[in-house]
């Protein structure tokens, strides 16, 4: 019931009340800590039934399902989507899914055992205009495409990394989590720019052929906090990430989309913006989207057989995970800023601490516009060796590594 949980609580309740869901029961292992969520959210009123674990209510309540939802920690999702599957219940998988592309694949084909496929709750896939978008790009009005970009700048404080034991974590125990800015806070639009350099078909997603990475880390954490990275894809396409928690300010994002006659700028919650080679301007604001509701009903009409697909399936995800695993690959070892770059920020009104790496933005642009490394100018790095998909059998030593355990 904590953490993002707590959205997906709210946003069924919300659907509930218009007659579109029913939520039949939930778990948490410290129910008790959530009494005041559980009278917020009218569980006694709404008649669900609340468990210690979640095998104990599956047992209990599996005959009730249509669907489970799962917003849990990465390192659960696999072992609790297979719980759900062998009761033959369809999964709705918090993203991301796993970040180990062999569980995923495990995964996969578990679920064929279900009656409907999973979904992977990438929120912004079932956006119209981006769908729309795409299908512009997919006819050749834009052109071929050529490259795309993707910046992120989403400050977190310290106790972002404090908020459960397994935040900015590699590993816990002998478990896969990676838990980053690239894999998990900022996974939607990462997935959102492979969709744009998909093809031929509307929900495809870029293959990556070879990926080059340099990963950071400034904040008191095993993992990463800030992440460069480069593929380009089965299609030729290049692709380039600029994302960081290692900052201050207000949260920035731009995905864009280069082609040969037009450049599309696709910011979430604000405006998508075509420029054209001739001069010509586009602008149209994307209006009101709640992700997360958009995203349950979506699936819901999937599951009633109202549409052939949920947004993302299981095997979309594939390009996705297997990027975030040659990033650390390629990256070979996160590296620590340069003490010279780095400021730590108390926010009074907040009352939370905040670290800032000097230069970042300037860093993002070099790199997102004319492929200049940091690590060669400045931040006292190397770029990662190129790797292809063939040296994801790599993947487990090379994290057991960065993690301090033995291979």
């Amino acid at each position: 019931m904590g953490g993002f949980a707590a959205w997906h609580h709210a946003t069924v309740a919300r659907l509930e009340e218009r007659g579109q869901t029913r939520l039949i029961c939930t778990c948490d292992p410290r129910p008790a800590d959530f009494a005041a969520q559980q009278l917020a959210w009218k569980f006694p009123a709404r008649g669900v039934s609340v468990f210690p674990d979640y095998r104990t209510m599956l047992a209990a309540c599996h005959a009730q399902l249509d669907m489970l939802v799962v917003p849990t920690p990465i390192q659960l999702h696999a072992e609790m989507h297979r719980a759900g599957v062998e009761l033959g219940i369809p999964v709705y998988l918090e993203k991301p899914p796993t970040l180990d592309h062999l569980e995923l694949e495990e995964m996969i084909a578990r679920d064929r055992q279900a009656r409907r496929a999973s979904v992977v709750g990438f929120n912004f896939i079932v956006e119209k205009p981006r769908l729309a978008l795409k299908q512009r790009l997919l006819a050749g009005e834009f052109g071929a495409v050529r490259a795309a970009t993707l910046s992120a700048l989403w400050p977190r404080p310290a106790e972002y990394f404090r908020r459960n034991a397994w935040a900015g974590r590699l590993m816990m125990d002998e478990q896969v989590v990676l838990d980053s800015c690239f894999g998990n806070a900022n996974a939607h639009f990462v997935h959102n720019l492979l969709f744009w350099a998909g093809g031929p078909e509307l929900h495809s997603w870029a293959q990556p052929a070879a990926v080059r990475a340099e990963l950071y880390r400034a904040h008191d954490i095993e993992g990463a906090d800030t992440f460069f990275v480069e593929a380009d894809t089965l299609a030729g396409i290049t692709l380039r990430f600029a994302l960081s928690h290692a900052c201050t300010g207000a949260s920035t994002h731009a995905e864009v989309v280069i082609c040969d006659r037009a450049t599309l700028r696709y910011i979430v919650g604000k405006h998508v913006e075509i420029r054209w080679t001739d001069g010509r301007v586009e602008c149209a604001p994307l209006g009101e989207f709640d992700g997360l509701a958009e995203n349950h009903l979506d699936y819901y009409r999937y599951l009633r057989g109202e549409s052939e697909r949920p947004a993302t399936l299981l095997t979309d995800a594939r390009p996705f995970v297997a990027l975030n695993d040659l990033a650390y690959v390629s990256s070979g070892r996160i590296s620590p800023f340069p003490p010279a770059l780095v400021t730590h920020v108390r926010d009074e009104k907040e009352q939370k601490d905040y670290i800032n790496i000097a230069g970042m933005q300037a860093a993002q642009e070099n790199f997102l516009v004319r492929g200049t490394w940091p690590g060669s100018t400045g931040w006292g790095r190397e770029p990662g060796e190129v790797v292809s998909r063939g040296d994801l059998t790599r993947f487990s030593a090379t994290v057991r590594a960065m993690a301090g355990k033995p291979a």
